[in-house]
């Protein structure tokens, strides 16, 4: 009896109002990066797109994490790190339903990125980039629309957890 009352209180957590907000934010992230990737993989023609002086769409198929660290080519290990992809997402919505608001909005956007990768690696085996940063001949590593929402959640995570009083 006890955790069907746990189990109780945990799913009147997910029906708060705000709760169902952020998961409407991550939906939103997650068609974001979708649509974006849709265009750049069914448009794409080998090749480079220049944007401008500092911004070219090239495409490239990412089998590892962010900005392609772990990238492996064995398919067990592959497995692995998706797995504990869609684990740490997981993970990652628990806190987020059982935070405070602002906490809420950081893993929402995390989340919302972390799902269109985690798709991605499913469906394609791989996570398509294509935004490539550079200037002269200096390229940042190429990524996508779903790497900016991570990347932009965790920088606000460990700024607020800097600024942050205990």
């Amino acid at each position: 009896m006890n955790f069907l009352k746990q189990f109780t209180e945990k799913k009147n957590l997910l029906l708060q109002k705000e709760n169902i907000y952020y998961t409407i934010l991550i939906i939103i992230i997650f068609s974001l990066d979708r649509i974006s990737k849709i265009k750049i993989v069914s448009n794409f023609n080998d090749g480079t797109y220049f944007i401008n002086d500092f911004i070219n769409f090239n495409l490239i198929w990412n089998t590892g994490i962010g900005f392609g660290f772990l990238s492996s080519n064995t398919p067990l290990f592959y497995n692995i790190v998706t797995f504990i992809v869609g684990l740490t997402i997981i993970i990652l919505f628990y806190f987020s339903i059982v935070s405070k608001n602002f906490d809420k909005l950081i893993y929402s956007i995390i989340i919302g990125g972390a799902c269109g990768n985690f798709y991605d690696r499913l469906i394609y085996s791989a996570v398509p980039d294509f935004i490539d940063i550079h200037y002269n001949s200096f390229h940042w590593f190429t990524f996508n629309v779903a790497d900016i929402f991570i990347t932009f959640g965790i920088v606000i995570f460990i700024f607020k957890s800097y600024f942050e009083k205990n």
